[in-house]
């Protein structure tokens, strides 16, 4: 899925994070819910998701005589549902976050440690364990996850006469080639929240920024790269304004050649049977660097709820979803990428097309692995720079000096 929206990133979650930890002092005092029947609270609102959740929690959960009730709520109102389950004691057994959200809710010590609760994390790709992991110790899980790549349209470029560009002077070159009457060569989501911060990453971390100390001069070229495309008209001025939805809008009515985009668009890019599309890597400064997106989905976490004996079986629950059959089985339901090792490499000879985001998930990092629960800070500081720069009033380095201040000040 998509990185998470939410309009004021943080606040909820820290304070459900208080009251998680509140919950296993209270627990006693509460009627738990039925003992053959465990509770997720999650963001399966797609019913065709929600039903594919439903059958691999049956598929895991029947052998242990349980059943499973999910809760589904847009993502942006996990917290605050979780929040109010928590007040009254009720949280479920299984609490599914965005990945950027573990540290918030870890940092209070509301989130059993996996390790501890008898999940086995053996074989999970380093970029996944980081992202369910606060201050070394691994608190959430995911069976699938997803990054970005470029993805293009091969009968515009076949006729234009140019391949995938693969450095960023290539990527100038060629969406410069492919910019035509009312095509674009490039699309990417450059708004001020989750949607452009996640698409920014990609290019700030290859060149070497570092959301920790953000004016230290090193992801300045990644804010020129974008303000290039759009002072030449290669990407529309209009990129701060789309999210990365209106983003594979454009390129399906053909009016980008290329753009940043994610797996979950696959569905909707599938259904366009006109439409040739495939997967490269994100272009990278210089020829021979790796790609260093950001990982993205979400992980299943254990809420201290006092109710051992159903954390036990919740555990049980989670070793069977990612077993390495259930992870393929999965990711190719939701077009992600497995997290177990294996797994993504049999994913990978499975759907040849997507091998691209696998190839990429490799090199991910978390959002959150340098600055942990300041990441919100951060993340907004960074939307602001890029924001500031494509609209004109700032140049890359006063921007990214404005934003390191920013994200210092929580402002």
């Amino acid at each position: 899925m998509p990185p998470l929206r939410r309009s004021r990133p943080g606040d909820v979650a820290v304070v459900l994070a208080t009251a998680l930890a509140a919950t296993v002092a209270l627990a006693g005092c509460s009627t738990g819910p039925d003992d053959d029947t465990l509770t997720v609270l999650n963001s399966a609102t797609d019913s065709h998701e929600h039903a594919q959740n439903q059958r691999f929690f049956d598929r895991c959960a029947g052998p242990l005589g349980v059943k499973v009730q999910q809760t589904s709520v847009p993502a942006d109102q996990v917290s605050s549902k979780a929040l109010r389950m928590a007040s009254s004691h009720s949280l479920t057994d299984i609490l599914e976050l965005d990945g950027s959200e573990v540290p918030q809710f870890a940092d209070t010590g509301g989130l059993v440690p996996l390790t501890e609760a008898g999940v086995e994390t053996g074989g999970l790709s380093k970029s996944a364990v980081t992202m369910g992991s606060f201050k070394g110790t691994q608190y959430g899980i995911a069976r699938s996850v997803n990054s970005l790549a470029l993805l293009y349209n091969v009968d515009l470029l076949k006729k234009a006469g140019v391949e995938p560009p693969r450095t960023w002077d290539e990527l100038k070159t060629t969406a410069k080639r492919l910019t035509t009457g009312k095509t674009y060569g490039m699309a990417f989501s450059a708004t001020p929240d989750a949607d452009g911060v996640y698409q920014f990453l990609p290019f700030f971390w290859t060149t070497g920024g570092n959301e920790a100390h953000l004016d230290d001069g090193k992801g300045a070229p990644a804010l020129q790269l974008w303000k290039d495309l759009v002072t030449a008209k290669s990407a529309s001025s209009a990129v701060v304004t789309w999210n990365q939805q209106d983003v594979n809008d454009q390129f399906l009515a053909g009016r980008a050649a290329m753009m940043i985009n994610g797996p979950w668009q696959v569905p909707v890019l599938n259904a366009h049977k006109d439409l040739h599309w495939a997967v490269a890597q994100i272009p990278v400064p210089e020829a021979g660097q790796s790609a260093q997106p950001p990982i993205g989905g979400t992980v299943m976490t254990l809420p201290k709820t006092g109710h051992t004996s159903r954390q036990r079986t919740a555990a049980k629950i989670l070793n069977c979803l990612n077993e390495q059959r259930n992870q393929i089985d999965w990711g190719e339901s939701v077009n992600n990428v497995p997290t177990m090792r294996a797994a993504a490499g049999q994913y990978k000879k499975q759907n040849p097309k997507l091998a691209a985001f696998a190839d990429e998930v490799a090199t991910a990092r978390s959002r959150t692995t340098r600055v942990g629960a300041s990441w919100p800070a951060v993340s907004d500081a960074l939307s602001g720079a890029f924001q500031s720069v494509l609209t004109g009033k700032s140049s890359p380095a006063a921007a990214l000096k404005q934003a390191q201040s920013r994200a210092t000040s929580g402002k």
